[in-house]
């Protein structure tokens, strides 16, 4: 902990040092030009930081359609302004383990400047350094093509994938947790102001998963830090999240067909594609009308919630074509209804019934809960047939790092809010990582400790999205949506967004209204019904 306050008071002291640590700085004219050259960023000294700058480089500018790695496998297409790029690691070391740590950055500083500063948040374990754009929630504008000037960091530590190597240093696991937020964002916050000559007017933070935990995280423990904070489906409780998905792997194994040779549960098997298709054709019979349209999308969440029930899919008799077998009920019943412990207490929220849980992956990224999943996230390919809660429970509670990036606790944000801070939570209802049920029960949390619905409106918005997996993806839904424009609008003007537009390649030509909760899209009856004009946001 001593280690973690040293970074902590360094990060302060790079902030005092520019007098940053102001509620505001001097308002910045759009389209700052530097006020020095890219390449002297490389002899800057920062003071209560060891920060290494490595490279300070001119970036040209790249037209529209230069395409960039976006989150999971797919790549978005972007217009790269012209920019200088600076990359440097803080606090370098060798490890207890003998692997070099540090955390690496990579700073974007447009050649017209805004007077902007966005934070961008990571994904997975982190342990990759990704351009620093800001496409997350930005629709096809990212931050940095507007002119913010944008960070991004690998978290502390090298890794591919899913290594979770570096959780055995306690300073790399500090890092991850939550420490690379506020010392990076220091460190860049210096370089902007001797770049540029200026501080920045208004600090931005928006990620997705992991970096949607980050955003919650920075709420939480730094409220006076960004002004305003995008958090996309939230990574915030993976211990038991991944123990809600093992719960659901044995629910599937236990019904699914044998291998004849191994003895094994077939992977899959639990479901047919044509028991999968029509247990999605349920769900839309029951749901899809109740936002005043059939179009193949659950817009009233709350009232799907309620509405529908796995058990008028059942057949009469025996299995047949049409109808599920009762076990085949009651193991979709337990996996989305999520693990609770013999006593009656919920380990971790239900899944949401919606049109994304019959997919494949990587139509769903990553391949989480979902009607074809019997091995389980963390598996290791294993098919288990039991699961012994208690003790996934007490080894979930004994993990540190759990304890450290667990957001869903905590909930007074009086000091975000009085700071004048924004955030925006989203979360699509088909994720099949982590459940929107999960962030929406954070959110009432945070209404019933806040003062009320109006008070946390105030400051705080969710917004669901009806077929969306893991940040983006999903066989029906509108996943392209610009939530930066609304949030800059509210911390600088005072508009709240009431909806945001979104638009998918699932359906050409249509757009919908995704509303703040507890409203949804409904449609007025009257005009082109592929059109987000002809939907107004009700209760």
């Amino acid at each position: 902990m001593r280690r973690e306050r040293s970074a902590a008071c360094a990060a302060l002291m790079l902030l005092v040092s520019v007098g940053l640590w102001q509620a505001s700085g001097a308002a910045v004219p759009a389209g700052a030009s530097p006020a020095k050259a890219c390449g002297d960023l490389t002899r800057l000294a920062i003071r209560g930081s060891r920060v290494a700058i490595n490279t300070a480089e001119e970036v040209p500018s790249a037209p529209a359609g230069t395409e960039v790695p976006g989150f999971g496998p797919d790549k978005v297409a972007v217009a790269v302004p012209a920019h200088c790029q600076v990359r440097g690691v803080i606090d370098a070391r060798t490890g207890t383990d003998g692997k070099k740590y540090g955390l690496a950055f990579a700073l974007a500083l447009p050649d017209a400047w805004n007077g902007r500063f966005l934070f961008q948040g990571g994904a997975g374990l982190n342990g990759t350094l990704s351009p620093p754009l800001g496409a997350t929630a930005a629709g096809n504008r990212p931050a940095l093509a507007r002119g913010f000037a944008v960070v991004s960091t690998d978290g502390g530590h090298h890794g591919a994938g899913f290594d979770p190597s570096f959780l055995a240093d306690q300073q790399a696991s500090l890092d991850f947790a939550f420490n690379s937020v506020p010392t990076v964002t220091g460190v860049a916050k210096r370089l902007i102001a001797d770049y540029y000559g200026k501080l920045p007017l208004h600090s931005y933070f928006s990620g997705c998963s992991t970096g949607g935990r980050e955003g919650m995280e920075a709420v939480e423990r730094y409220p006076s830090l960004f002004d305003g904070v995008i958090s996309g489906s939230p990574a915030m409780r993976t211990g038991y999240s991944n123990l809600a998905l093992g719960w659901a792997a044995v629910a599937f194994n236990r019904i699914a067909p044998r291998d004849p040779v191994t003895g094994k549960p077939v992977p899959g098997g639990a479901f047919s594609p044509a028991d999968r298709r029509l247990i999605v054709r349920g769900v839309l019979h029951a749901c899809d009308g109740l936002d005043g349209l059939e179009d193949g999308m659950i817009f009233n969440v709350k009232a799907c919630r309620r509405r529908f029930d796995p058990d008028v899919l059942m057949c009469k008799g025996p299995k047949a074509p049409g109808c599920l077998s009762r076990a085949q009920v009651g193991a979709l019943k337990a996996a989305f209804g999520g693990p609770v412990m013999p006593g009656g207490w919920r380990i971790y929220s239900p899944f949401p019934y919606d049109t994304g849980i019959g997919s494949q992956p990587p139509a769903i990224f990553p391949p989480g809960l979902l009607l074809n999943s019997t091995a389980g996230p963390v598996s290791g390919g294993k098919l288990p047939l039991s699961i012994d809660l208690e003790a996934e429970v007490a080894r979930v509670n004994a993990s540190a790092v759990q304890q450290l990036i667990d957001t869903y606790a905590w909930t007074n944000l009086g000091t975000f809010a009085a700071h004048g801070g924004k955030q925006i939570l989203y979360h699509g209802m088909s994720d099949a990582w982590f459940s929107a049920f999960d962030t929406l029960d954070y959110y009432e949390r945070l209404v019933r400790d806040n003062g009320g619905l109006q008070k946390v409106r105030a400051f705080d918005r969710l917004f669901l999205v009806p077929g969306m997996g893991h940040c983006g993806g999903g066989p029906a839904t509108l996943d392209q949506f610009d939530f930066l424009t609304p949030l800059v609008k509210w911390v600088e003007q005072g508009v709240a967004p009431e909806a945001v537009t979104a638009t998918g390649r699932d359906f050409p030509g249509r757009s919908r209204p995704l509303c703040a909760w507890p409203r949804h899209a409904r449609y007025k009856g009257h005009g082109n019904p592929e059109d987000a004009a002809s939907f107004a946001c009700r209760s």
